[in-house]
């Protein structure tokens, strides 16, 4: 389908706008070399389109990348430094020194680090490399959020009301939240991706937010200065995808619904919006053209507007001077490859069609695949890829990703491990698709967000497309439900124990994964066994008895009935799965076990668990769950900053720590009224997740 799309959108490549371009002179330069300034997902991706237009590729990476897949992907990769992004990916002059020497045209930067970093895009232009984005003062104008709302005002673009001056004193901001009221949104100028934004929900809220924004925006941008505005509750956030040429000319190629979001981060977005008339999607459009045009814009850019819910008002948010990380979704419903855009139009080519030509067909949903813990507020987790298998990319289904199995998810990035695009007929199709392949995206390891996105995928009002920002906390009681594990999964679990086992002893590999069971075993047993499993739970530790006879496996659970069970191995797509028959039903999964932990994974997502080994009990009954004699680390990090010191009195609630994890700050507080006894860990040490930081008398 993509491929016979993209066909079909650019059947004007003849271009229709070489008449109003005729008189433009606009210096013309072939790319055959492309060095990516970025790394994990969209540094493969735009390695891909390059290497199908016959463009050779430079990767850069960091020491804790040097393994990394788009280090393999590309035909060169140059170390530019440490792990943190500060002295390696965000080293403007590092990267192009790389450039120079490997006789880069042209460096792609991807989104993030320095994909709008106007200093970059300047030093890029003084040395002679085409820098794949817009021009610096666009990025310019549109980065610094106050400035850009001037502008957009000015060109007819409606914008919400705020303050965006300069006077940056804790009096002025403290008299213009007063004026417009709360709650009120506090926003980085220079910010983005959630980072630098705090939502103030009464007066006295504001001064610590604002605190706490201005400290994680002058980390992540450099830059503290802040906007406020009037915080909208639940809107919708429909954004504009717009690409604009050299010559003048720019297009809209239809919106994005991106309004599910955590931590003010997206989750899941689709294309196009739902629910939204052909009218208004036409003055969206529009608007966001005007937006373009008002910067003299060039390449691919995303306008951002907060969608009324109620009465589908739409007012300017933000406008984004690079590829968004969504980008695949609009490729999808209109044909294009938006990368082959950049890469063309950068070279002084002009748009391949005119807005007429553009035509969405379909819709596409793209879901993110985290390493994060979605009950435990969606904290940011790393760890090893132990197990990874993903669904079969088709013309209806991308797997974006950088990494691999045995790949590790950095405490020091995103810890996006992949993003899921799917493509159907219409929204339902679509949908639909989308739950069936999230089922087939199976990660053991580390902890992700797979499982939360099934159900909110299922979730009668998503499904019913009606969405806005504060979905998830409106949704929260029946997004997280309290999920009681039936017997039958506990059953498979001690069946996978067993048979792998089995598959292990007989095959004599040694290998330390065994996920579906791909070494060919007869699984019929052929003698009486007994034996006894207990398989953990949560907290929930279960026993399982298990009898081997000529039908298969009589088990029970707890002391409970006995069930008649048998099992038998099945191919399916690119792996196998087991299927069982416990007392009459009959079921798939796959299982993998790494040491002691088993994965089941079904038609609702992952069931975790462990198989209890006697000889470990009394050690485990010594790692009992942290307690609030002492602050620990709720995920890995840089133990950024110690707000108190051993024999310091604390009261609960007060910030005792500040831990960087995926270039966010997260403000750690005593959970006890106290003094403080011990701090193991000095301040700038990578601490593992549940380290004890801070303890208490």
């Amino acid at each position: 389908m993509f491929h016979k799309l993209r066909s079909a959108a650019l059947c004007s490549r003849h271009f229709a706008t070489a008449c109003a371009n005729a008189g433009k002179n606009v210096a013309h330069r072939q790319i055959n070399k492309l060095l990516i300034a970025n790394r994990g997902e969209i540094a493969c991706r735009v390695m891909r389109t390059a290497n199908r237009l016959g463009i050779r590729t430079v990767a850069v990476f960091s020491d804790a990348d040097e393994k990394s897949l788009h280090v393999k992907l590309a035909n060169e990769a140059y170390n530019i430094g440490p792990a943190a992004s500060q002295q390696s990916y965000l080293r403007g002059d590092k990267i192009l020194a790389v450039a120079k020497r490997a006789g880069c045209q042209a460096i792609h930067p991807g989104y993030g680090f320095l994909s709008e970093n106007v200093e970059f895009a300047e030093l890029c232009q003084q040395e002679d490399v085409t820098f794949i984005g817009p021009p610096a003062s666009a990025i310019r104008d549109m980065g610094i959020k106050s400035t850009s709302k001037h502008i957009m005002s000015a060109a007819g673009v409606p914008i919400i009301n705020g303050y965006h001056g300069e006077d940056q004193s804790d009096e002025r901001l403290m008299q213009e939240a007063q004026k417009i009221g709360f709650p009120l949104m506090i926003k980085a100028v220079r910010g983005g991706g959630g980072k630098g934004m705090r939502i103030a929900e009464t007066e006295a809220d504001f001064m610590p937010m604002l605190q706490s924004a201005r400290t994680e925006s002058e980390k992540a941008f450099g830059d503290s200065a802040m906007l406020l505005e009037r915080y909208v509750r639940s809107p919708r956030h429909v954004e504009v995808q717009v690409f604009a040429d050299h010559y003048g000319n720019a297009v809209y190629l239809y919106e994005r619904d991106c309004s599910v979001q955590r931590r003010h981060q997206k989750i899941i977005e689709e294309a196009p919006a739902p629910g939204l008339s052909e009218e208004l999607r036409k003055q969206l459009g529009e608007a966001a053209v005007r937006a373009a045009k008002a910067v003299n814009y060039v390449g691919a850019g995303t306008v951002e507007f907060i969608l009324d819910k109620e009465d589908l008002s739409f007012h300017f948010m933000e406008m984004n001077t690079r590829l968004q990380v969504e980008h695949p979704i609009t490729e999808m419903i209109t044909g294009t490859d938006l990368v082959e855009w950049q890469i063309k139009v950068a070279s002084g080519e002009p748009l391949p069609v005119t807005q007429e030509d553009i035509v969405k067909r379909g819709h596409a949903f793209e879901a993110r695949i985290y390493a994060e813990d979605p009950a435990g507020g969606f904290l940011p987790g790393a760890g090893p890829l132990d197990y990874l298998s993903t669904p079969e990319p088709s013309d209806t289904t991308r797997v974006e990703t950088g990494v691999r199995q045995g790949d590790e998810v950095s405490i020091h990035y995103d810890p996006m491990i992949a993003k899921l695009v799917v493509w159907g007929e219409n929204r339902a199709s679509s949908l639909q698709l989308l739950i069936e392949q999230l089922t087939n995206y199976q990660i053991a390891g580390l902890q992700t967000n797979i499982n939360f996105l099934i159900d909110l995928a299922r979730h009668e009002h998503f499904q019913a497309a009606d969405v806005h920002t504060g979905f998830i906390d409106q949704h929260m009681a029946t997004l997280f439900p309290k999920k009681v594990v039936p017997q039958t999964k506990v059953v498979q679990m001690a069946l996978a124990h067993v048979l792998n086992e089995r598959v292990q002893a007989g095959a004599g590999l040694g290998k330390k994964i065994c996920g579906p069971f791909d070494g060919e075993y007869n699984f019929r047993p052929n003698y009486s066994l007994t034996r006894s499993i207990k398989i953990k739970l949560g907290e929930t530790e279960h026993s399982v008895e298990m009898e081997t006879n000529a039908e298969g496996y009589s088990v029970r659970v707890d002391g409970g009935e006995w069930m008649k069970v048998s099992v038998r191995r099945k191919p399916y797509n690119n792996r196998f799965l087991l299927e069982t028959n416990i007392d009459g039903h009959v079921s798939n999964f796959n299982a993998v076990i790494t040491g002691e932990n088993i994965a089941l994974f079904d038609e609702n997502g992952m069931i975790g668990g462990e198989i209890v080994q006697p000889r470990f009990l009394s050690a485990e009954g010594s790692v009992g769950g942290v307690d609030v004699s002492s602050v620990t680390a709720p995920m890995p990090g840089v133990l950024d900053k110690l707000l108190v010191k051993p024999g310091d009195t604390v009261k609960v609630g007060t910030p005792v720590a500040v831990l960087i994890a995926m270039k966010m700050e997260h403000v750690l507080k005593a959970a006890k009224d106290g003094v403080v006894k011990a701090i193991p860990n000095a301040e700038g040490s990578n601490v593992r997740k549940g380290a004890i930081l801070i303890s208490f008398e």
